[in-house]
């Protein structure tokens, strides 16, 4: 029995009639490199790893670490006067406290990931800690003296100005009891256990580099031109 014809590949023989012998090497070396980029991963590795690392971060936004729990004192008061001298019987004046909630955290979405594949490290760069909310718990009130004018009556533009200079005051006495150290300690704890669900921290190195809030860089600054007048 006579062997049947092997009949030529119709697409190929379109192909070669088509696209010229240059194209033709051209596309198979192509072929050849996305081949290969596929089964080693290679240009894919990082940037994947990176961008899942940001989206994850972009998710949860802005996110307070620590609270600080502080109760202020105030004294509003005013008088009139006349030529300098207090008039008596003008005077108002009140004597009181709040408690103030001031939370300090991070805009996680600004945190920029930088993975290092050649030493198996992990590097966050945190922006700088920040105040992101402070609260006085107006249920706490204590009213410790109690004196009114009725020629001289507190506003509610100067009890405004009162409340806000609270804020300020228990905000200051936060950072000075540690409130940004203790946030950025336990947002790297946050980011710690974020990280180890993607990556083994036995393998890779977790590395942190915060940036120092503006508010500290002033006082850095102001305390450092203090130093060189003494000097």
């Amino acid at each position: 029995m006579a062997e049947k014809e092997k009949k030529p590949n119709r697409l190929w023989a379109v192909i070669k009639n088509t696209i010229p012998i240059k194209g033709l090497l051209f596309l198979a070396v192509v072929i050849a490199v996305l081949t290969v980029s596929l089964k080693t991963g290679f240009g894919t590795t990082h940037f994947n790893k990176n961008n899942t690392i940001k989206m994850g971060f972009e998710d949860i936004g802005e996110l307070a670490t620590q609270s600080a729990y502080c109760r202020q004192i105030n004294v509003t008061s005013d008088v009139r006067t006349l030529f300098g001298m207090d008039i008596p019987f003008t005077q108002s004046k009140y004597v009181y406290s709040y408690d103030v909630i001031i939370k300090a955290g991070f805009n996680f979405a600004e945190i920029e990931p930088i993975i290092d594949e050649d030493s198996k490290t992990i590097t966050l760069k945190m922006p700088a800690v920040k105040i992101l909310s402070s609260e006085i718990k107006d249920d706490s009130l204590e009213i410790y003296l109690e004196k009114e004018s009725i020629f001289t009556p507190i506003t509610l533009t100067e009890n405004n100005e009162a409340r806000i200079e609270l804020k300020k005051k228990a905000a200051e006495e936060a950072k000075e009891n540690g409130l940004y150290d203790d946030a950025e300690k336990n947002a790297e704890e946050l980011l710690k256990g974020f990280i180890s669900k993607q990556f083994d921290l036995d393998t890779y190195k977790l590395k942190f580099e915060h940036t120092e809030p503006a508010d500290q860089q002033a006082t850095t600054s102001a305390e450092q031109g203090e130093d060189n007048a003494e000097e």
